[in-house]
């Protein structure tokens, strides 16, 4: 029902999109959140611990460049998609709040007989960001001989002081969307899909700013490629290469009419055209729908701040928490609003 709602780690976040050349009279936005001492953050809370004896059912996982499934323990699951996910030199707690988001998205699919998007019969899920990315065993075997035996110890170590631990919202597991970073705000689920989820509402993410070295990526797209991308007739340009010489009417080819509650652009006038700001995110390959647009000559100069789809938790922003001491209860209950914790084994048959 909700296939790909898991973005993939990579990138990192920004100021908000400042009104583009010659758009006086667009809708205002406001500015990117800066600093922490505004947003109010969850006191900890008790995280359920473990039954004694707790079988957990396994997960077939389909493995896109073999063709095979492998399957094994839903921890040992759990510990391959952190390993894909989060880098392993981000904080302990960052790497548990990951650790139980992976483990919950994977327990709302067994929970609910959920195999939407997997290719063949037999497998629950896929290894890649259609669901949310896994290493497999084998390729976690060799991190040792790699060099790369302290990274994979404590992988396991945020899987192991999490075993079973899920997210639920009114006595169910959650979609646990997750991004890589976001530009000040995560967004409202129905603002990028159409399914409003109480629990994926948007929050102030002041942190990944501070700790992401990629918060923002440049790109130049000739004008006329543009248009193509976007199925539509460029416009005649003057061959002069100043853009002084340009009509003074050319920067009116884009104009922001909205802003989501994520400080994203929801719609956009290009040549007249409207798009939403994922259609232009999807159709020009941005990292995120939070950009800015000027015209260089005859390119398009697109700056975006963030990388993915801005829904749930942004893992740069729980490094970011983390560093400054949240627990991974507090990250969790940031960036999912009204969740509580349950052990996995209430809901599940083995």
């Amino acid at each position: 029902m909700l296939a790909a709602l898991v973005g993939s780690r990579s990138g990192g976040p920004g100021p908000a999109p400042a009104p583009l050349p010659g758009t006086a009279g667009q809708p205002a936005v406001p500015g990117p959140a800066s600093g922490t001492g505004a947003v109010a953050v969850q006191p900890a809370a008790q995280l359920p611990a473990a039954p004694a004896v707790a079988e957990l059912p396994s997960v077939s996982v389909y493995l896109t460049k073999t063709g095979g499934i492998e399957t094994l323990p839903l921890e040992q699951y759990v510990t391959g998609v952190l390993a894909a996910e989060m880098p392993a030199d981000f904080e302990l707690e960052a790497l548990k709040a990951q650790a139980i988001a992976a483990r919950t998205f994977i327990v709302r699919r067994l929970a609910e007989e959920d195999q939407s998007g997997v290719p063949i019969q037999g497998a629950d899920v896929v290894d890649s960001v259609a669901h949310q990315a896994y290493l497999s065993s084998a390729d976690l075997e060799k991190w040792p001989e790699l060099g790369k035996g302290e990274q994979l110890a404590k992988l396991r170590q945020a899987v192991e002081q999490t075993k079973g631990i899920i997210m639920t919202y009114q006595g169910k597991p959650i979609t646990a969307t997750f991004f890589s970073a976001s530009g000040g705000y995560t967004e409202n689920s129905e603002e990028y899909w159409s399914l409003k989820l109480p629990y994926l509402r948007s929050v102030p993410s002041p942190w990944d700013k501070d700790v992401n070295p990629a918060f923002k990526e440049t790109v130049s797209i000739p004008v006329n490629e543009l248009f193509n991308k976007l199925g539509l007739k460029a416009p005649d340009l003057p061959a002069a290469a100043s853009s002084a010489d340009k009509p003074a009417s050319l920067p009116a080819l884009f104009q922001i009419k909205s802003y989501t509650a994520g400080h994203n652009i929801k719609t956009m006038l290009i040549g007249g055209h409207s798009f939403t700001g994922r259609e232009l995110r999807e159709k020009l390959g941005l990292r995120s729908a939070q950009f800015r647009m000027s015209l260089d000559g005859d390119d398009v100069k697109i700056t975006t701040y963030g990388n993915g789809h801005g829904v749930g938790m942004s893992q740069w922003g729980a490094q970011g928490m983390a560093r400054e001491g949240y627990t991974t209860t507090q990250i969790l209950k940031h960036y999912y609003t009204g969740i509580s914790f349950a052990q996995a084994s209430a809901l599940l048959k083995s």
